[in-house]
């Protein structure tokens, strides 16, 4: 592994929930612990199964490893991390400040970003030279901050005064005002991040065309602040020996090999790693001492009974329940690299099939959605919206008017405030919205919507009214919130999107809660591209079917009021014939 080729003191593994990156810092301890070398492995990922992986207990707090000499692991927590740092600033404002106020204030810090600001305010400590971790030659982070955190910590200490004089409204710097740390130990730590004789970043992808353009994203985030010193890892591969086992593997190798000649040419020039897909859950330490090796012959077993057929609610049953409505928003939600935009499409096609007029509109940078639906079906339309230009339109207005009177510190805090992940679900959605009313007619299926955070932020402070206002000027137009219309299960329906892996479901659930906050209740779950619905003859593809059993079965039991399971396909699910293949159950080519 390149990787791991003369490692520096710190390795950071990053990347989106899903891909493996637990499992690859997991080995990766135990193969430097191996070599005699003392370890510490600290993980910040919500869904961490750091303890079950070595079947020990470990939590937020240093715990030795028994059965790997030379490691310990530490498990700090992201989501009570988060709630603590909350009641250091709420509660001694709580009784003092109006409720409305306090309520202002909490949604302000619910976010992503406090949570990450609060982990890296947890693990600070362990980047910098203290007694805590002069015993270790090796401390691995699963999971890094992002580009926008580090940003954040990088500028000047004025965040309190720029809040409380009102020029940021849907902030990301909310949560800077509750650091106690010295400023000094922030800037040790982000210097130890981007100190390539100490720190190494590597990024954990799936040979996917979507997942590598949004890792391609990180990596540039990342070098442009200087962090320069990574690494890539492809994880999950299916070898090519499986391919001649049945037709969906041979479908699957061809797409991820496809995926990989035409992944970002600033991917390509990074040290690069490929890691096979294994047949096994990556528990215990066999497991992962087997994780980095090339996969052998014979590893799938050939006991594994998979039901003949899944009993799971197909995709086009949900519609038939949609349709039922003659009208209304049908809002697709979910993690990065789930299928949101296809899914989307499928739920169009199906409502357009039945003769209902539909408006598809995604926010999906590849072209060809419109090129195979535009004309295919009489009643249904679609359009796209940019993502960058409504963006940085966004961004332009803002500084045109709020940062115009404002000095250089106070502009660089609005230009960041204005890099954070909810600006853009802010200005797309603000690009959706004029469609929105279309749906008191037709159908309209949108793809890709803000989440509970951003909706409550903008309503709580007021910002949306604001901006619309601004950008409808002299109009005489009259537009309020679409708050009350997104609660309303009969005006809207939010479809969940997610895989049938642990941590897809788990943040799937916690987007879930974010909406329940809002006071929107999630209509159903899509479980998207099971290798279980899809029936595969392929030893390996069967053993992944079969770990997926637990996670369909846990959206089915605990997560979702009604839900559906959309198989993989052999082919990819383009065109009106494909997609209602996908939407109907259907795996085998006509």
């Amino acid at each position: 592994m390149h990787f791991l080729n003369q490692p520096p003191r710190y390795l950071f593994f990053t990347g989106k929930g899903g891909v493996g990156k637990t499992s690859i810092a997991c080995a990766t301890a135990v193969q430097l612990a191996s070599e005699g070398k003392r370890v510490l492995l600290v993980s910040t990922d919500p869904a961490s199964n750091v303890g079950q992986v070595f079947g020990e207990s470990i939590g937020n707090h240093i715990t030795a490893i028994p059965a790997v000499p030379n490691l310990w692991a530490l498990e700090i927590d992201p989501q009570a991390a988060a709630q603590a740092y909350r009641d250091r600033i709420v509660s001694p404002v709580r009784g003092v400040l109006p409720e409305t106020v306090v309520k202002g204030i909490e949604e302000q810090l619910s976010g992503a970003c406090t949570t990450e600001i609060a982990a890296f305010d947890e693990f600070t400590a362990l980047l910098i030279d203290s007694t805590l971790t002069a015993d270790y030659e090796h401390i691995i982070f699963d999971t890094a901050p992002t580009g926008h955190t580090i940003r954040l910590l990088q500028l000047p200490g004025a965040w309190s005064g720029f809040l409380e004089e009102g020029k940021g409204d849907a902030s990301c710097l909310g949560p800077l005002a509750g650091l106690e740390k010295q400023r000094t130990q922030y800037k040790a730590a982000v210097d130890a991040l981007a100190d390539p004789q100490r720190t190494r970043l590597i990024l954990v992808a799936r040979a996917q065309r979507t997942t590598l353009r949004e890792v391609a994203r990180t990596h540039e985030e990342l070098a442009a602040i200087g962090l320069s010193q990574q690494y890539l890892v492809v994880n999950g591969v299916l070898p090519a020996s499986e391919a001649a086992h049945d037709e969906l593997a041979a479908a699957i190798h061809q797409r991820e090999q496809a995926a990989l000649t035409a992944m970002p040419d600033v991917l390509k020039a990074l040290p690069r790693d490929q890691i096979d897909l294994k047949p096994f859950n990556l528990v215990g330490l066999d497991a992962l001492r087997h994780l980095l090796v090339a996969t052998t012959n014979g590893s799938a077993t050939s006991s594994i009974e998979l039901p003949a057929q899944l009993d799971a609610p197909s995709l086009s049953s949900l519609v038939d329940d949609i349709a039922a409505d003659g009208h209304g928003l049908v809002m697709l939600m979910g993690k990065g690299g789930v299928g949101k935009t296809t899914l989307a499409a499928a739920v169009a096609v199906e409502l357009a099939h039945r003769g209902l007029p539909v408006h598809l509109t995604t926010s999906d940078p590849a072209a060809h959605l419109s090129e195979t639906l535009e004309g295919s079906l009489s009643n249904l339309t679609v359009s796209r919206i940019d993502p960058h230009e409504e963006t940085e339109r966004y961004r332009k207005h803002v500084l045109d008017t709020k940062g115009a009177q404002l000095d250089a510190e106070g502009r660089a805090l609005l230009e960041e405030d204005l890099r954070s992940p909810c600006t853009e679900e802010i200005a797309v959605f603000q690009a959706f919205s004029r469609i929105i009313r279309e749906a008191g007619k037709k159908f309209v299926v949108m793809d890709t919507a803000p989440t509970g955070h951003t909706l409550l932020l903008l309503d709580a402070t007021g910002a949306y009214h604001r901006e619309v206002t601004r950008q409808m000027g002299n109009t005489g137009l009259h537009y309020t919130t679409p708050m009350m219309q997104l609660q309303d299960p009969k005006q809207t329906k939010v479809l969940i999107a997610t895989l049938a892996e642990t941590t897809p479901v788990l943040e799937a659930a916690n987007l879930q809660s974010d909406l329940r906050r809002a006071g929107i209740e999630p209509w159903a779950w899509i479980v998207n591209n099971s290798v279980a619905a899809a029936r595969p003859d392929s030893l390996l593809l069967r053993q992944r079917a079969f770990n997926e059993l637990r996670e369909i079965d846990s959206v089915a039991t605990h997560h979702a009021r009604r839900f559906a399971v959309v198989p993989l396909l052999k082919n990819e699910p383009v065109g009106v014939d494909r997609l209602r293949d996908l939407a109907h159950h259907i795996t085998e080519e006509a």
